[in-house]
């Protein structure tokens, strides 16, 4: 090789190199880019008998500066930091909701109790017996407003997982096609794709903030993603979907599912953490779930404790109190994947100053019938309820099975979920059927 073949590659060298650094450059704002820099080495040197003489040098590859180890910490940030965020985006509305000092529910129940307190003071005034009405149904509407609110955000929610899944879907389908295009082009040329790693590595990073992910790195270059409890979502080129579909056991609730085969089958909500998705998921289980329950315990004791102490009274016609508010009733949903027979399940409010706020789901074990009952909120399981240990089991209710049952039935029981939907001012209530003398004669 001349001395100008010598200068001439040094020159090609150079001039990749300017180019590489010109790359950088233009993509310093391109999402997910890694700089870039050539790797030089020396040409094969020419033996002669004056040893070896060097041949100039060449651009062995150009490589990413990349560091697998700090990608994997970005990674595992952002998708804490995604799940944060959706978490405080969502419980920032139900603090919104119940904190606020002129629309949340103290001030109703302030200007009631001031109302009901004008009446035992002067209870023959009509105009003081009225204005306890409307303060009552104003705190019924109240009541009825939070609740609605409460929906509209879990609406939101079901809303938001269905575009997660429909998101977490498309990204796997393009991993898999970049995979394609990777293991193609590093077989037939032996050369990094770097552009190509990167717009990957990138589609893993949108993917970690929807949803945690777990990528193994295939022999041949391309990537296998895992999510959950080890469900692959791209192994090479090929892409397993995600489902949001009705949860089985509550139509109104978005859960979702893993389709393997024809068969769709729910994940356990604990199992999908990180990113949007899991946050979703989380403030949905912790935090909306048991607002709205505990809304509706207020709703239910304040209804049945003003009812046991209105009945104690007399009203003006001199009969002793009825009901002045219509309490609620618990909510009980039966499955429609699991259950076979056509009986459904009865609860009834038996001492309100026993509900929790959990959420309950029994089902049918065994002939005679057995049951089993689980706490939704602490996941503690009771086994070997008859009909009779199952008639109590849930704090605060009394539990009536159907005549026909069979194996694997299940129900979920929601003792105060909608009570604050549901509360109403009793039909017989007007100004003369309020109770508010004492049933004594001197």
């Amino acid at each position: 090789m001349s001395f100008y073949s010598v200068g001439v590659g040094a020159l090609n060298a150079a001039q990749i190199g300017l180019t590489t650094a010109g790359h950088n450059i233009a993509n310093v704002n391109t999402d997910g880019f890694h700089r870039q820099e050539i790797s030089q080495a020396t040409n094969v040197p020419l033996l002669t008998g004056a040893g070896f003489i060097g041949q100039g040098a060449h651009v062995d590859t150009v490589k990413r500066v990349y560091s697998q180890f700090l990608d994997a910490q970005v990674l595992q940030a952002q998708t804490q930091g995604a799940h944060l965020d959706t978490y405080q985006t969502e419980i920032n509305q139900i603090d919104n909701v119940l904190a606020d000092p002129s629309a949340g529910l103290s001030p109703a129940l302030q200007d009631f109790f001031k109302a009901v307190g004008d009446v035992s003071t002067n209870p023959q005034s009509i105009p003081s017996r009225q204005a306890m009405i409307s303060s009552a149904s104003a705190l019924v509407t109240r009541f009825q407003t939070l609740d609605q609110r409460f929906t509209e955000v879990r609406d939101g929610v079901n809303s938001q997982i269905t575009d997660s899944v429909n998101n977490i879907n498309s990204l796997a389908q393009q991993i898999a096609n970049i995979n394609d295009q990777i293991v193609v082009q590093t077989s037939s040329t032996n050369q990094p794709p770097n552009d190509l790693l990167d717009t990957r590595d990138n589609l893993i990073s949108q993917l970690n903030k929807l949803v945690r992910a777990t990528v193994v790195k295939q022999d041949d270059g391309a990537f296998n993603v895992f999510i959950g409890n080890g469900q692959p979502l791209v192994v090479g080129q090929q892409t397993f979907k995600l489902a949001a579909i009705p949860s089985p056991q509550d139509q109104s609730r978005i859960e979702v599912g893993y389709q393997s085969g024809a068969n769709t089958v729910l994940l356990p909500n604990n199992s999908l953490t990180g990113g949007s998705l899991g946050g979703l998921l989380d403030f949905r289980l912790t935090t909306l779930d048991p607002a709205q329950n505990a809304l509706g315990r207020v709703a239910m004791v304040m209804a049945q404790t003003f009812n046991d102490q209105h009945a104690l009274g007399q009203d003006l016609n001199g009969a002793l109190g009825g009901n002045f508010f219509a309490t609620p009733k618990p909510t009980v949903l039966a499955s429609s994947s699991n259950n076979s027979a056509s009986g459904v399940l009865t609860a009834t409010l038996s001492n309100a100053s026993q509900l929790t706020t959990s959420d309950y789901r029994i089902q049918v074990t065994g002939a005679g019938p057995s049951y089993q009952i689980t706490d939704l909120s602490t996941n503690i399981t009771t086994t070997g309820l008859n009909n009779v240990t199952l008639a109590t089991a849930i704090p605060g209710l009394t539990l009536t099975p159907p005549a026909t049952l069979s194996v694997g039935d299940v129900f979920t029981v929601q003792p105060t979920r909608y009570a604050a939907r549901d509360i109403t001012l009793s039909s017989t209530i007007n100004p003369a059927t309020i109770a508010a003398a004492t049933p004594v004669v001197v």
